[in-house]
């Protein structure tokens, strides 16, 4: 047994599994003669991103060498995210990114999936020996607590990393960052927030504030969390992970402008995270910018070429934003983006040619494009070809109704759409995120531009009511009627004004007014947000028409 720990830090190479993943054979032949001269001996060479992770798949490997530029394909960034993503690299597994290139952009890309080191070539064997045997010392010294995170048995990890704090000093930093996110892991906050105050009292260091932020974060400290991570970014502009952290806290506060700002910054200084260009589409969509939702869906959809978090979900949502601002826009421009919405959904479906689902998603969108563009004919004979398949609501998701129901609108049919959307309702009455989705379109089943007029009229009608100005707040509420007149919050809104007025001069035709815009509706499910203020102000009408 000595006599093997002996041999192991003599050559600390000896019994690993190394792979190296590079499209130059001159390249692989060359590390592999300088891996041999370092002490290894088990070594696979592959050229490109694909067969590594096939290797990877069905071989333990304790250490990957991979070139960032692989050729066609793959390259070592989608390498490196596949690995995480499935799992294929051991907690005490060496991942090393190779390359020549050191452009920001490809540095910043790879750094989100967390590579253990970069080798810069030219490589010769005395920096090879050097870095890497630093790295695999330090992989072997802290095996025990690597292993024990791998069978996912965490109280034991954190034992572990107790027992070798005091028994190895020089990986104190290593021990007590692994310490903090498996208290995290295991729940206990309480002890990983002591974790981080330890650290931070004696240096400040950036991965025990970002640490520190999460656990605020999960106590509902939003504003301390926020200011917190706003400084961590002044100081380290580079540290994706704030930014992430910071948008997620600025959501969580309501304030979702200032989130999709954040994610920009972010996209801005590293353009090649796909799940950073997704949270970013999402939000501006979210807030009614679709152009920027619609730039980041193409970077997404871009992006997700190689990568294993590519979905036909983002092809979708990019089609859905272009959709939006090519609807009504008969001009050149408008029949660009309408154009790239098919041309997006005809590669969608040559993506993920076996989701049986995609061809009636694709076809629903693609209606409701030619209908923005005036091609009734068009639209009609798409309409005609799908409404057999969306029969009865149980035999699709709610997504793909509340879709339907979108284009049912487009093409001048809302009250088939708003069935549609009662049923939906009922069906998904314990489902509070569709029920969301389901009022947000029978409010306002028209283009984003005119969802944007409309919600700034009735924010000044709010604002004119506040201030006492009945007047201006009747007119506010009443011109963005015009625009989506069925919508339920506009309605009662206008109603309790002009009940104000009402109880100020006392009028008939006031009276009148209310119960018509009441009796706009009368169809509006029980399961929506605003049917008990209907119910309310409907009994109070009666009591004063009485």
């Amino acid at each position: 047994m000595m006599q093997n720990l002996r041999k192991d830090s003599v050559n600390p190479f000896g019994k690993l599994t190394f792979l190296v993943v590079d499209d130059f054979e001159n390249f692989r032949l060359s590390m592999r003669q300088m891996l041999r001269s370092c002490g290894a001996d088990k070594i696979e060479l592959v050229a490109h991103g694909g067969p590594a992770i096939q290797y990877c798949t069905y071989n333990h490997v304790d250490v990957v060498l991979c070139d960032y530029n692989l050729g066609d394909g793959k390259n070592g960034q989608h390498v490196l995210e596949e690995l995480r993503h499935k799992k294929l690299l051991k907690r005490s597994s060496l991942f090393l990114m190779v390359t020549a290139e050191t452009s920001k952009e490809m540095v910043m890309g790879a750094r989100e999936y967390q590579p253990d080191a970069y080798l810069t070539k030219p490589i010769n064997r005395a920096m090879l020996d050097k870095r890497l045997g630093s790295l695999i010392r330090q992989r072997n010294a802290l095996l025990p607590v690597t292993r024990e995170i791998d069978r996912e048995n965490y109280p034991e990890a954190i034992t572990m990393c107790l027992q070798a704090l005091p028994q190895q000093p020089r990986y104190k930093t290593w021990l007590m960052k692994t310490l903090g996110e498996l208290y995290c892991q295991v729940g206990d906050l309480a002890h990983a927030q002591k974790i981080y105050d330890d650290v931070l009292n004696q240096r400040e260091l950036s991965w025990a504030r970002l640490g520190k932020c999460k656990i605020l974060l999960a106590n509902r400290s939003l504003d301390q969390a926020v200011d917190s991570l706003k400084a961590l970014i002044e100081k380290h502009p580079d540290y994706m992970e704030a930014y992430d952290l910071l948008a997620e806290g600025l959501e969580q506060q309501g304030k979702a402008l200032q989130a999709q700002k954040v994610l920009e910054k972010a996209a801005e200084h590293s353009p090649n995270a796909l799940l950073r260009q997704k949270h970013l589409a999402e939000v501006a969509g979210a807030n009614q910018d679709i152009d920027t939702a619609t730039q980041a869906w193409r970077q997404t959809v871009s992006l997700g070429t190689h990568s294993i978090h590519d979905s036909a979900g983002h092809y979708l949502s990019l089609a859905q934003s272009l959709s939006d601002l090519s609807e009504g826009n008969l001009d050149e421009e408008g029949a660009e983006k309408a154009n790239e919405a098919v041309n997006v959904l005809a590669r969608m479906q040559k993506r993920f040619p076996d989701d049986e689902n995609l061809d009636l998603r694709s076809r629903i969108i693609e209606c409701r494009v030619h209908a923005g563009q005036g091609q009734n004919q068009e639209a009609e004979r798409i309409l005609q070809e799908i409404t057999p398949r969306l029969e009865p609501i149980t035999g699709f998701s709610a997504e793909v109704g509340v879709d339907f129901a979108k284009t049912l609108f487009r093409m001048n049919q809302a009250t088939r759409a708003r069935q549609l959307l009662s049923e939906l309702a009922a069906y998904y009455e314990d489902q509070p995120d569709v029920l969301q989705k389901i009022e947000s379109l029978m409010d306002e089943p028209v283009g984003f531009r005119q969802k944007l007029e409309a919600r700034g009229l009735n924010r000044d009608g709010i604002r004119a009511f506040e201030s006492g100005d009945l007047n201006a707040a009747v007119e506010a509420f009443q011109n963005a009627l015009t625009i989506v007149p069925d919508h339920a919050a506009l309605n009662l809104n206008l109603v309790q004004v002009m009940m104000k007025q009402h109880d100020e001069y006392p009028e008939p035709a006031i009276l009148a007014t209310c119960k018509r815009h009441l009796d706009t509706l009368k169809g509006l499910p029980e399961q929506h947000r605003q049917h008990r203020r209907y119910l309310a102000l409907q009994r109070k009408l009666q009591g004063l028409m009485q």
